[in-house]
């Protein structure tokens, strides 16, 4: 039986797709290993957000082939699309395929095989235009599902290469979504993320179709408890999203909304497509449709020509929307995209020291966000065993508001809905204590081969 090896770097999206190339892998009758055995094939997911994204996705490429040098090692993902000629200067890089086309790669090994010469795969990703069905039936991972949606973005920001990685916006057919939807339902999820490159911009290509509609469409299939939305943008939150999120069962209290800078002139040099007005305007009336609302967010901090004054508009911003919970990123020049070209770039030991303060401050919002629900009951789901103290009996789960709880329970209770009582709020863990199982509905342990 063949063997092959994955490893992936980056976001969501990639491990959803690597799950889906494993798929592919596993009909032809290979064996999935450990990325840090030998095996015949390895395939790197790759990233390219950052310059460091790349030397990291170098890195990998070059610890496989020490591993076995006659292995085949085929790269994809975003830094292969974005330098497939770096990619395949690599010695012993033998199948480049970029983020589109990973269905042909399995063809792409046997001819290797045959001809012994190198591939590259990887296409002028700007030209494509229909959305590329990758199937995921079932997770390695048990108790949440992630369910790509869409592909690519419109909006070129100036920070950011994934315009270039990924191409253009393009949604999933609605049907392959619901279908699929269904599909990871029948193998025991409760919950299931929407996930993609621009997550909210889903149905803008679409004709008489759009994110809200498909919400309304998910909220019919039966069996699944929970949606989330992996991330969305604040311009993509319009009235009727907000409006279905509002009267909907099944989406929860919890929304990544990047706000990258709270300053109206950082977001201009940014190209982003809103300002701080709009912002504020939308979270205000999102969490009077969904009170007890967390809202998560990304922020970059230090952007070229970010004064004391911008980065105070941000700070302010953000404790006065109090939101639950920062990524917060120091801006790092990313080859290629017109950010790393301004003049004004800020000094590194200035953006650590903004960077400590917004991470503080988020800190302490996530603390005064727990604190609101001590005491209260709230419905979680079980994901693993407490591994820093792995005889306490003590598992670890998010509840719907994103909440990550420590509770006693049981190996059985893992992907089920339970419903804890929140007994200690903190951060970054909260101390609960079971209260009962929602439905005792029998979860299908997803067996990987």
């Amino acid at each position: 039986m063949p063997t092959v090896a994955f490893h992936t770097l980056g976001c969501k999206v990639n491990h959803y797709e690597t799950e889906a190339i494993w798929q592919l892998f596993q009909k032809e009758g290979y064996e999935k290993v450990d990325y840090e055995s030998t095996s015949d094939v390895y395939v790197i997911n790759t990233c390219t957000v950052t310059n460091t994204g790349d030397k990291k996705s170098r890195q990998v490429i070059r610890r496989a082939i020490r591993k076995n040098p006659d292995a085949v090692i085929c790269v994809t993902g975003c830094y292969a699309q974005t330098s497939p000629a770096e990619v395949m200067a690599i010695p012993g890089v033998d199948i480049v395929v970029g983020t589109q086309d990973r269905v042909k790669m399995l063809e792409y090994i046997e001819q290797f095989k045959h001809d012994r010469e190198p591939i590259n795969g990887v296409g002028n990703i700007m030209k494509s235009r229909v959305y590329e069905e990758l199937d995921v039936p079932a997770f390695t991972d048990r108790t949440r599902a992630s369910l790509k949606i869409q592909e690519g973005c419109n909006n070129f920001c100036t920070f950011c290469i994934i315009p270039w990685a990924r191409g253009l916006m393009r949604s999933r057919d609605p049907q392959e979504v619901i279908k699929q939807a269904h599909q990871l339902v029948e193998a025991g999820y409760k919950e299931i993320v929407l996930t993609g490159i621009h997550t909210g911009g889903y149905g803008e290509d679409l004709k008489d179709y759009s994110l809200a509609r498909l919400l309304e469409d998910l909220e019919h299939v039966e069996g699944l408890k929970r949606i989330r939305i992996s991330s969305i943008e604040a311009s993509q939150l319009t009235d009727d999203v907000i409006d279905v999120i509002d009267r909907s069962e099944k989406v929860v209290r919890h929304l990544h909304i990047p706000l990258q800078s709270g300053s109206n002139s950082v977001l201009k040099r940014m190209r982003r497509k809103y300002t701080m007005e709009f912002f504020g305007e939308r979270l205000d009336k999102l969490k009077m449709a969904l009170p007890g609302l967390a809202v998560t967010s990304d922020v970059i901090v230090g952007f070229p020509g970010e004064t004391e004054d911008e980065f105070k508009e941000t700070y302010d911003f953000i404790a006065k929307h109090q939101f639950s919970e920062l990524h917060v990123f120091p801006y790092s020049k990313r080859t290629g995209t017109p950010a790393a070209r301004m003049e004004n770039q800020v000094d590194e030991e200035v953006k650590n020291e903004r960077v400590h303060r917004l991470i503080e401050l988020s800190n302490q919002l996530a603390k005064e966000y727990a604190a609101r629900f001590e005491g209260d009951v709230l419905e979680m789901i079980p994901e693993e065993q407490d591994k820093e103290n792995p005889n306490s009996g003590l598992f670890i789960g998010y509840t719907d508001n994103y909440l990550k709880v420590k509770v006693p329970a049981t190996e059985d209770m893992i992907g089920k809905i339970v419903k804890v009582k929140i007994t200690k709020a903190g951060y970054p863990y909260n101390e609960g204590e079971f209260v009962r199982v929602v439905e005792d509905v029998e979860v299908k342990q997803v067996v990987n081969g």
